[in-house]
């Protein structure tokens, strides 16, 4: 048995799944289970969706988190045992991710924040395709893009939605973030592109009452939005645990070749 204390107080979170709350049974009766807010470390028992929710909701306490598959989609996740968790723990390795800030200005006026580890996405919300000006640090780069949406990913999310709409995977330690068009008509041949993550992006949506365009932060929507300002938010640090060889640094390199 690890005698190490580095990890001694666990916190244990789960989906509402029957796999999910049967580890949670298990786990809870051989380790105990902390409440989250005296805990060293957080363990959710899910897949991916969990994870998200459990990085939001412990977004500034900068305590560690570590996944155990249990769900659907486990990209995040380590692999599920019940055995020699503690020892587990204290081999993991550590990964730093920062979320980014969606400040959309609504129809009324209204201002909404909200944060994204993943992506912040515009969609269109009727069937005439969205009109975008978009701007990267107050300089006009695109005056006008016709498109089913276009969003903007972290390299932690850069294998998400945006993979889906054949953006770019980027590594984990990647200074990077992606800006990628979903379905655009014109410029028809624009993919996207590569901006640093010190990159303030502004994206106004024209013809607003025509064409009107929602405003996601991961799970978070605010509809019939004027203008999405995004920026990576570096006065957040949440740190992620990974088994030695899955880091997630490791996982996107891996997702570059197809395997």
């Amino acid at each position: 048995m690890n005698t190490s204390k580095r990890y001694e107080r666990i916190a244990f979170v789960a989906s509402p799944s029957v796999e999910a709350q049967a580890a949670l049974v298990q786990l809870t009766d051989e380790y105990g289970n902390c409440d989250p807010q005296a805990a060293d470390v957080i363990v959710a028992l899910g897949g991916d969706g969990l994870m998200l929710q459990t990085l939001h909701e412990h977004m500034r306490t900068g305590k560690p988190i570590y996944g155990m598959h249990r769900g659907t989609v486990g990209f995040l996740m380590n692999e599920f045992s019940q055995h020699d968790l503690r020892t587990r723990l204290d081999a993991a390795q550590e990964s730093v991710i920062h979320p980014l800030l969606m400040r959309a200005t609504d129809v009324d006026g209204t201002v909404h924040i909200h944060h994204a580890i993943n992506e912040v996405a515009l969609f269109r919300q009727s069937a005439q395709a969205a009109r975008l000006r978009i701007l990267i640090d107050e300089r006009e780069r695109m005056p006008e893009l016709i498109a089913d949406g276009v969003l903007v990913a972290t390299p932690a999310g850069s294998t998400a939605y945006n993979l889906s709409v054949q953006g770019p995977i980027l590594p984990i330690n990647a200074a990077l973030l992606a800006l990628t068009p979903i379905s655009a008509f014109r410029p028809r041949r624009w993919r996207g592109a590569l901006l640093p993550n010190t990159a303030y992006v502004i994206i106004e949506v024209l013809e607003g009452e025509k064409r009107p365009v929602a405003a996601v932060a991961d799970h978070d929507e605010v509809r019939d939005v004027r203008r999405v300002e995004v920026l990576s938010d570096k006065t957040i640090s949440m740190r992620m645990l990974f088994d030695p060889g899955h880091s997630l640094e490791e996982r996107i390199l891996r997702e570059q070749f197809g395997y």
